[in-house]
């Protein structure tokens, strides 16, 4: 459903909808981005009580209207309210698969069990990219595309439902019947606050998630936008769009392995710098190449990245802690859409598209140093 949208919805909010501001065009990102930081905190507390699989189906519950509602959306309110459920099914169901294959996986290859799962997810995202804008490029952009989003939704649905089974038993099996001491307490604004203050060591891996979200909000929103102002045809948008999530997921089977064998921190920091270099090619790009090899460079540095911060958590906390530190640090990550989508967006209107993917660049690039202040 992601994927569905990264290609398609900042040009229907242009051409159909008639939105011409970029932070308009770009609100349904912080929507979807602020919903989704709130369920990523209170998924933990929940899968701890009920169990993680029907957090799971409660997320896909969430998640089963959206594509329709799009389809037919007659304004752009409605593809607002559709992507707060969309965040709210990626808060609750995206947080799950992360937690219930670090309980499977163990410490030992919990790098590699977190990159096999972004590659999942991922690899869908850019293939729907792609393949929405080939029918969109035959049928147009509503409603058929977004009919097919619906029938994955009710398939993700369906399995999570009566395939997926439960996973917390291997939690007590990791502890080994150990009693645990609590460090965060209680509640889920006190667990933020212990994992955000009180934990200091994970402040840095909190800012690098931030600013991988925020940059990828910005790509995901502007770059469309710009690659339409270039008069860069749809089937070639969809190309350059889809490269950027299926190189992120291919490679993370690699990085997020890499990461168990040689430490944590390398790979964090290179990822961030080779993402500034993709932002940077993206702004000086003027045709279909350069910003091919840009997504390149923007999936290759965030594969890097993106399993690499969550198994750097999970390393620092006890397996009875592990569903609030990533909660914790998912809410600051996803953040970052918000940051992206509303910042973009007003730097896109105050000084043009180039220009913000410049200044978003220059920010990417000062989050990998301030990463390498600590070794992971």
């Amino acid at each position: 459903m992601v994927g569905l949208e990264r290609t398609l919805l900042p040009l229907l909010a242009e051409k159909e909808f008639g939105i011409s501001s970029s932070t308009a065009a770009l609100s349904f990102i912080a929507g979807f981005g602020s919903v989704k930081a709130i369920a990523n905190l209170y998924a933990g507390g929940w899968a701890e009580r009920w169990g993680r699989k029907p957090v799971l189906v409660l997320g896909w519950l969430a998640g089963f209207p959206v594509p329709w509602v799009i389809a037919w959306a007659p304004s752009w309110d409605w593809i607002v309210v559709a992507n707060l459920l969309l965040g709210l099914n990626q808060g609750l169901a995206w947080s799950m698969t992360v937690v219930m294959k670090v309980d499977l996986a163990g410490p030992k290859r919990r790098g590699l069990a977190l990159g096999l799962n972004e590659f999942a997810g991922y690899l869908s995202v850019a293939f729907v990219a792609w393949f929405s804008g080939y029918l969109a490029s035959i049928y147009g952009p509503r409603p058929l595309p977004f009919v097919v989003g619906g029938i994955i939704a009710l398939v993700g649905l369906l399995l999570s439902g009566f395939v997926v089974r439960e996973t917390k038993d291997y939690l007590a099996l990791e502890r080994g019947g150990n009693p645990e001491l609590a460090v965060c307490g209680e509640g889920v604004w006190t667990g933020l606050w212990c994992n955000t203050v009180q934990r200091y060591g994970l402040v840095r891996l909190h800012q690098a998630g931030f600013f991988n979200n925020l940059n990828d909000g910005v790509v995901w929103g502007l770059l469309p936008l710009l690659l339409a102002e270039s008069n860069l045809s749809l089937s070639h948008t969809s190309i350059v769009v889809a490269s950027y999530p299926a190189t992120w997921g291919i490679l993370q089977t690699v990085t997020g392995h890499l990461s168990d064998l040689y430490g944590r921190g390398p790979l964090i920091t290179g990822g961030m710098m080779v993402q500034a270099i993709g932002l940077g090619i993206v702004a000086s790009g003027s045709t279909f190449l350069p910003w091919l090899v840009a997504n390149l460079f923007l999936g290759v540095g965030t594969a890097m990245v993106y399993p690499t911060l969550i198994a750097a958590i999970n390393d620092q906390v006890s397996p009875g802690e592990r569903t609030g530190a990533i909660g914790a640090y998912r809410f600051w990550r996803d953040a970052g859409y918000v940051a992206g989508a509303l910042g973009g967006g007003a730097l896109a209107d105050l000084i043009g598209l180039r220009g913000a993917f410049w200044v978003v660049a220059c920010l990417t690039a000062l989050s990998g140093a301030a990463s390498r202040k600590k070794r992971f």
